[in-house]
């Protein structure tokens, strides 16, 4: 008994194979995604890359970009012609923001290194003792004044998550 050959089976897989190779690796109908990827902290700044990621192009030329948060997605949807505008010849034909999961931070030293803690500034120290104030147990109201010295300390050297409406770098 023979066997039939299908008709375009084997072939029309290699095509969209190779359909998807030349989009990765960029073709006439837009960048690739590798140069997006290099050119995005650059167009965005840290705040925004930190929270915002290129994901994949979209066989229509879409970048969908990976967000945080819905309010990361939405507030950067709002700025989409200007992201484009910086991406300048990686730019693609649109971009769409949706919450998804971000590439893990890059570590701040080596494995196992611990980031030094910030130095509370005296106005630090008299703002949190302020704070802590009305509690009456003394061991609580020390915990809470040296804590809130340090996370004042935190938030005055930038160590806060950023705030989407921080938008896009100035410049």
């Amino acid at each position: 008994m023979r066997r039939r050959a299908r008709s375009g089976g084997p072939q029309a897989i290699g095509d969209s194979v190779a359909r998807e190779l030349a989009r990765a690796g960029g073709s006439p109908s837009g960048p690739a995604l590798g140069d997006l990827v290099s050119a995005w902290p650059t167009a965005v700044g840290e705040a925004v890359s930190r929270n915002a990621w290129p994901a994949r192009i979209a066989r229509d030329g879409t970048l969908v970009v990976h967000a945080s948060s819905s309010a990361w997605a939405f507030e950067l949807t709002q700025l989409e012609a200007t992201i484009r505008e910086r991406l300048g010849a990686h730019a693609p034909r649109a971009l769409r923001f949706v919450p998804g999961p971000l590439p893990e931070p890059a570590a701040a030293g080596a494995a196992g290194e611990r980031r030094t803690p910030v130095a509370p500034t005296p106005a630090h120290i008299e703002r949190a003792a302020e704070v802590a104030r009305s509690i009456d147990s003394e061991p609580l109201r020390e915990a809470v004044a040296k804590a809130a010295a340090a996370s004042l300390a935190k938030a005055a050297s930038g160590g806060e998550a950023p705030d989407p409406s921080d938008k896009l770098k100035t410049g």
